[in-house]
């Protein structure tokens, strides 16, 4: 971040488009509970309750919900609550959560997998295991974070499903479609969503820097690109002092996501 912008601050890196890409996520969302993963995706949380969020709960990993809005790292200075993996699981089934995961492999219909990699029977990876995957997805608003968008991620099928796409929930019916909902997916090239007829993914914004042929280079299926693609919106002056000298001094965000 060595060039210099128009407000006088070091121009916008690409860790912090995906600051900003992350924080629109929760835009809105009143007081539900965000359950970020991943340094970015804890930034941007941060963020949208600093700015237009103001009602987002946070927790500080553990179980605690936080009752001011520390760096990334610190604990909290004021407590508003206690929430107990038991507690946090009985809000996760009342769809109040939205929470943004990982993804080893996602494929067009948003199916994820962080189990394995490989044959079910001989995989040639372990991974975390599926975890609270599918309640996630069937319960709440799940959002991914991917920081290296590679076609290793984006695949055309997914070697084992822990998280529910927009197909298999569709297959299970109306148990499964309910409260089943994947707002969008964030990578360190551009933006993401479902918002198509068929419920494939669609690249809905490009982080300034980043080309089409990037992107599509990088993912092993074919989007839904529309006619037109706008870029990842410019944070304001006032969201760059936050994430950079209150939400993240120390700058975790760049090693998640290097220029």
């Amino acid at each position: 971040m060595s060039a210099t912008g128009t407000t006088g601050l070091p121009a916008v890196s690409r860790a912090e488009y995906c600051v900003v890409a992350c924080a629109e996520a929760w835009r809105d969302a009143g007081e539900v509970l965000a359950s970020p993963m991943g340094t970015v995706p804890a930034i941007g949380a941060r963020l949208a309750k600093l700015t237009f969020s103001p009602d987002l709960l946070l927790t500080d990993g553990e179980a605690l919900l936080m009752a001011d809005t520390p760096a990334v790292g610190e604990r909290p200075g004021s407590v508003e609550g206690w929430l107990p993996f038991r507690r946090h699981l009985t809000l996760t089934a009342t769809g109040r959560r939205h929470v943004m995961m990982g993804a080893a492999q996602l494929d067009r219909h948003g199916n994820q997998n962080i189990s394995c990699v490989g044959d079910w029977s001989r995989p040639t990876r372990q991974l975390l295991g599926v975890r609270g995957a599918p309640v996630n997805t069937l319960n709440n608003p799940t959002s991914y974070w991917v920081p290296k968008h590679s076609t290793r991620v984006f695949v055309e099928h997914v070697d084992m499903v822990s998280g529910v796409g927009y197909d298999r929930a569709a297959a299970a019916g109306p148990s499964a479609t309910r409260y089943h909902r994947l707002p969008g997916v964030i990578t360190n090239l551009g933006v993401f969503d479902f918002e198509t007829p068929d419920r494939v993914m669609r690249l809905r914004s490009l982080h300034p820097g980043v080309s089409l042929e990037q992107v599509t280079a990088a993912t092993g299926f074919g989007l839904s690109v529309p006619d037109e693609v706008p870029f990842t919106r410019e944070p304001t002056e006032a969201e760059l002092r936050l994430i950079r000298e209150v939400i993240d001094p120390k700058g975790l965000r760049e090693r998640e996501v290097p220029a």
